[in-house]
């Protein structure tokens, strides 16, 4: 495992899961609760966030192979998903609903922290360098969005609605290239693939 590798996997990581378009909603559900019971809800948003990354990093392969989907297939699908959740950041859309008997931790562990768009690249990512260096790098990217939740209201504070969605939209931004990325890739490679088989049976 190479540092560059672990650092680029955090990193992508780390913007999908985009704890500063969070922050408005992590603050929105907390509203009104002592600061222990927002650190709480910081608290189990992060480990149930992080137990659905480990699940699907897992069993992801086996789910394609049980559905008989490709990677490429897989690449192109995620790429649209990853482009709906950069549409949703950088308009300020939502394009899912919470359910009212929803508890507040839960609505921020899933789907804002662990939605379509980290089970994809967690998926992707783990067929390119493995399970492990996807699980160290999603601890980490965690762990820092952890420190940033416990830190809402202070960080709010001081950093103000207008700067939080700036970042929100440059960031969208960066998913919306990567997102480009997954659909061209998938894209080549199932062409690429098809025409190989093609060719094999002479067709």
């Amino acid at each position: 495992m190479e540092p560059e590798t672990i650092a680029m996997l955090t990193l992508s990581l780390f913007l999908i899961y985009n704890p500063f378009a969070s922050l408005p909603i992590f603050i929105s559900v907390s509203k009104g609760h002592e600061p222990n019971v927002i650190k709480s809800y910081a608290n189990k948003a992060t480990i149930v966030a992080g137990l659905l990354l480990a699940v699907f990093v897992i069993i992801g392969p086996f789910l394609m192979d049980l559905f008989g989907v490709t990677m490429n297939g897989f690449r192109v699908a995620g790429g649209l998903v990853l482009l709906l959740m950069a549409v949703e950041t950088i308009f300020g859309m939502r394009l899912w609903k919470a359910k009212e008997g929803d508890a507040a931790w839960v609505i921020v562990a899933t789907p804002i922290l662990t939605g379509p768009g980290v089970i994809t690249t967690a998926v992707l990512f783990s067929d390119q360098h493995g399970m492990l260096p996807v699980i160290i790098a999603g601890v980490i990217s965690l762990a820092v969005t952890w420190v940033i939740l416990r830190n809402s209201t202070l960080i709010m504070k001081f950093a103000g609605d207008q700067f939080i969605n700036i970042m929100s939209k440059i960031v969208g931004l960066l998913i919306a290239a990567m997102a480009v990325e997954y659909i061209f890739s998938g894209s080549i490679g199932w062409f690429e693939a098809h025409q190989l088989a093609a060719s094999v049976l002479g067709l």
